[in-house]
């Protein structure tokens, strides 16, 4: 919950600035950087600090990996939350009601409730964005990056997970 906490206040005072929008832009193609700057500027952010940590840990490794291919998916894994689906207080929201009824909103995400439908499907939702502009392997990692582990799992994926997991 402290990291929660954390995120919280990070998110509270997000700010792009000028050398992330260019990190963006270089990494990014027109249309994912339209996908991009769909999300809320939280998200945004949130998107940036998870690519620059992927960025650390793909130096790190020593087997082969698409760095590329991670630093897009860093970028555009929470893309099917766009701004106006779950802005901040909805994301808390959402995060309170599945750490104490973790049943209950489930199944109101079932019925109906937009905010927790958002939050349970975005992977899925982001995915399928991506696939339609053509980004099928990006769209693969985003499917999974909420996903259990498997023995299957791509280098990339895991280090996505990490990256997200540490932001």
């Amino acid at each position: 919950m402290l990291q929660r906490i954390r995120q919280f206040f990070r998110a509270v005072t997000a700010r792009v600035n000028t050398r992330d929008d260019a990190f963006v832009r270089a990494h990014l193609p027109a249309a994912a950087q339209s996908l991009f700057y769909a999300m809320h500027r939280v998200d945004q952010c949130h998107a940036i600090r998870v690519a620059y940590t992927a960025a650390q840990l793909a130096a790190r490794e020593r087997a082969a990996l698409d760095r590329a291919l991670l630093l897009r998916a860093a970028l555009l894994h929470d893309v099917g939350r766009r701004k106006g689906d779950l802005d901040l207080f909805g994301k808390v929201a959402a995060v309170l009601l599945t750490h104490f009824f973790p049943r209950r909103s489930r199944a109101w995400a079932a019925a109906g409730c937009r905010l927790l439908f958002v939050y349970y499907e975005h992977p899925a939702i982001g995915a399928r964005l991506l696939e339609r502009i053509g980004m099928i392997q990006e769209a693969a990692l985003v499917r999974r990056h909420h996903a259990a582990p498997a023995a299957t799992d791509s280098r990339e994926l895991c280090l996505l997970r990490a990256a997200d997991e540490a932001n």
